[in-house]
């Protein structure tokens, strides 16, 4: 049971230890940016923790075609959180003009002409700059963006991003995994608080009885079958031993996830809930001052992480 292996357990799980926390908080905030001679891209992310990933995403209508890979660049980095995206496009060089040359619209002016020449019988001499006068034949318009070029710089700015938000993500998480373990040393050392007071339940109630009878009965002498039935009776009803030892497997296992590379904020918060169900049942079957004290303190620390867990990715 729980009380024989507790020292061990103290031994190997309650002291403090050099852990590597790879955990991410789901806060940060992340600037990247790519650069050629024509276009200027930044792409900002600002992330809070959500349930599910939600990605918003603002950038100018012209480029909306690579709106999906940019959503699917976010997605494959990360996991929960609510993402706001925000890409600046700057033209860093003035856009090149080119001409456009509408040649079914010359050919018609020139077939025009020549009609017309014909009908007032006139000498058809139409020169290629009377042509190119004319309206619409000629046109000055800027360069089409490279939409191949921008693409590969919003990708660049992107990631840049993404890299920036996910370095301040893991340093917020190793914060929040030292915190949480801070938590769960005051969690595992009242849990085997409660191990040590629990035996000492069943001996404060037999003396009770024994004190109970005695007055009682006075000289009469007490059945001791009896009273061994009522003490086992009692017993096994405020026996905690097997809420114990789940308790204390569930802090390890939550200890042993801080230490994950994968997201784990959904895992914490069923692993606490079953913390919370072990701690609630001793609490309900002990009517030990010293253990139902133990028991508000450790839930408060339980309180404690789940304030905490609501940001880990």
């Amino acid at each position: 049971d729980f009380t024989s292996i507790g020292r061990n357990y103290f031994r190997n799980y309650f002291a403090k230890q050099a852990v590597i926390h790879l955990l991410k908080s789901m806060t940060g905030f992340g600037r990247g940016q790519a650069m050629s001679d024509q276009y200027a891209i930044t792409a900002e992310i600002k992330a809070v923790n959500h349930r599910f990933l939600e990605i918003s995403l603002r950038m100018p209508g012209q480029f909306n075609q690579l709106e999906a890979m940019v959503k699917k660049t976010v997605q494959s980095r990360l996991s929960r959180g609510k993402a706001d995206i925000f890409i600046l496009f700057e033209q860093v060089a003035a856009k090149k003009s080119v001409v456009k040359v509408d040649k079914e619209l010359a050919i018609a002016y020139h077939i025009a002409l020549s009609e017309l020449a014909q009908a007032c019988a006139l000498p058809a001499e139409i020169k290629l700059a009377q042509v190119a006068a004319l309206p619409g034949v000629l046109s000055l318009k800027n360069a089409e963006d490279d939409l191949e070029e921008i693409s590969q710089l919003l990708s660049q700015a992107v990631e840049g991003a993404l890299a920036q938000l996910l370095q301040m993500r893991q340093r917020e998480g190793a914060a929040l995994a030292e915190d949480l373990a801070a938590h769960l040393r005051l969690i595992e050392e009242k849990t085997f608080a409660i191990a040590e007071l629990a035996p000492l339940v069943v001996s404060e109630q037999r003396q009770r009885l024994n004190d109970r009878l005695a007055e009682m009965l006075g000289a009469v002498e007490v059945d001791q079958a009896r009273l061994a039935n009522e003490l086992a009776f009692f017993a096994d009803k405020v026996d905690i031993s097997e809420e114990l030892t789940r308790l204390a497997s569930h802090t390890a296992q939550f200890r042993h996830s801080l230490a994950s590379a994968e997201p784990i904020g959904r895992k914490l918060e069923f692993i606490l809930q079953e913390m919370l169900r072990e701690i609630n049942t001793i609490g309900s079957k002990s009517n030990a001052l010293a253990i139902n004290q133990a028991v508000i303190e450790v839930k408060s620390e339980l309180e404690k992480i789940r304030e905490q867990i609501q940001n880990i990715e």
